[in-house]
């Protein structure tokens, strides 16, 4: 059986994915794979055999569909999963609807959770680049989570980030901070997603990271 907590409502959907997890009995087997863990191969046992020490086991994936190669796997092997004799069970962001028909052609039980569309347009992420102008730390980390909280994508955050230092240096208004200080934030914050995804990097544990090392 394959199970999708999907939607871009964090919160709601965090916590029925975790009573959820807690719905099986303590004498189930359960494995957990997140995006940097993944492997074809291992996937690939769970669905087509039986464990040595076990007669079934759930198989939770978080965020596998974040990039294109694992989420073009899983899709052509859903079909192998539903047939298996184990469960597999995705913890995902916001999926488009081609995804969303292919788990219900697999007979997956599918639970998404939006946020209502007046929830999403009241945030504004331009606080952030407040925030970054006045060099508060403490303001740009809350607003950062509060963001991530509703669903705001890590590339629109770097984004308006980018944009901002840009802004700064073009026109001169360097606020709290020194030229120097700004393009160096500019070239790094460029590349900082695809350096950590090359490297193995969580996107999000790589993005708080440096803006905890900002200023």
């Amino acid at each position: 059986m394959i199970y999708l907590f999907s939607g871009d409502d964090t919160k709601k959907k965090r916590s029925a994915y975790e009573k959820f997890v807690l719905s099986f009995q303590k004498d189930v087997e359960k494995f957990f794979i997140i995006k940097n863990d993944f492997d074809p191969m291992q996937l690939e046992n769970f669905y087509s055999s039986q464990g040595l020490f076990f007669t079934k086991c759930v198989v939770f994936l978080e965020n596998t569909f974040e990039r294109e190669e694992m989420r073009e796997f899983v899709l052509s092997k859903l079909s192998f999963m539903a047939e298996s004799g184990n469960d597999f069970v995705f913890l995902e962001g916001k999926l488009n609807k081609p995804i969303i028909d292919d788990f219900k052609k697999s007979r997956a039980e599918i639970n998404i959770y939006e946020l209502p569309k007046e929830a999403k347009e009241k945030y504004n992420n331009f606080i952030l680049a407040n925030d970054f102008g006045a060099k508060d730390k403490l303001g740009l980390w809350l607003h950062y989570r509060q963001a991530v909280d509703l669903g705001v994508g890590l590339e629109e955050l770097i984004g308006v980030l980018f944009w901002k230092a840009k802004d700064m240096l073009v026109k001169k208004n360097f606020g709290k901070f020194k030229e120097e200080e700004l393009k160096n934030f500019v070239s790094k914050i460029s590349y900082l997603l695809p350096k950590a995804r090359g490297e193995g990097i969580d996107d999000e544990i790589a993005f708080e990271q440096f803006l905890l090392e900002v200023f």
